[in-house]
């Protein structure tokens, strides 16, 4: 499986194409709001998106998520819980900077709804939707089984998780999701986090100071 990355906006966040190989149909996850870096890494693999799944509300994640669906013409998928931020990242952009920044920050006209335990078949790839509020009450994760894959969002980073101080956040409820439904993974589970480097679920496992208590 094809797995590239950028990392892109003020917030450097990562944007992930997925796809069986270049040259072919693919999956967006998360839509920092820089289309021009998403088109980009597309075309640098020739992918043709199929869909963009969202890990969560927070505009650094899907302030791009209404230009990407409809320059490439793809359905948006995000948790419903997170709709009291996904439709309005203009809200997000005032709370950041005090007005909203020139840019085009309108959500899809619809989201399809994701929710825990459900198994999308997209682009010719199996991904299974783990449901992880705390960062934010619709947070979810994908994996990929087949590739030992986890992208995290903002629920895991190396060395550390996602923060909790934001309208929405919990930190009972994230560590709870961390335990049963990010370490139950394999030690060998490669983590594709929404900010920073990657990591494996065995060296946060070992290594994460915020994890200790649930190992």
């Amino acid at each position: 499986m094809l797995i590239a990355s950028r990392s892109l906006w003020l917030a450097q966040t990562n944007t992930y194409v997925l796809a069986p190989e270049a040259g072919g149909p693919a999956v967006v996850i998360d839509a920092p709001p820089d289309l021009e870096g998403i088109s980009a890494l597309l075309t640098e693999h020739d992918l043709a998106p199929v869909a963009l799944l969202l890990t969560h509300g927070h505009v650094d994640h899907m302030g791009g998520a209404g230009a990407v669906a409809r320059q490439h013409g793809v359905r948006a998928y995000v948790h419903p819980d997170d709709d009291y931020l996904t439709l309005a990242p203009e809200r997000q952009l005032e709370m950041l900077f005090g007005s909203v920044q020139p840019g085009d920050f309108a959500p899809p006209d619809e989201f399809e709804p994701l929710r825990g335990g459900q198994t999308l078949h997209l682009a010719g790839l199996e991904l299974e939707v783990r449901w992880t509020p705390g960062h934010t009450p619709g947070h979810c994760c994908f994996f990929v089984k087949s590739e030992g894959a986890l992208f995290s969002g903002d629920q895991l980073f190396a060395g550390s998780i996602g923060r909790t101080d934001l309208p929405g956040g919990n930190l009972a409820t994230l560590m709870t999701s961390m335990r049963d439904e990010v370490l139950t993974l394999d030690d060998d589970v490669v983590v594709y986090p929404g900010h920073g480097p990657g990591t494996t679920v065995g060296t946060e496992r070992r290594t994460n100071p915020f994890l200790q208590e649930l190992t």
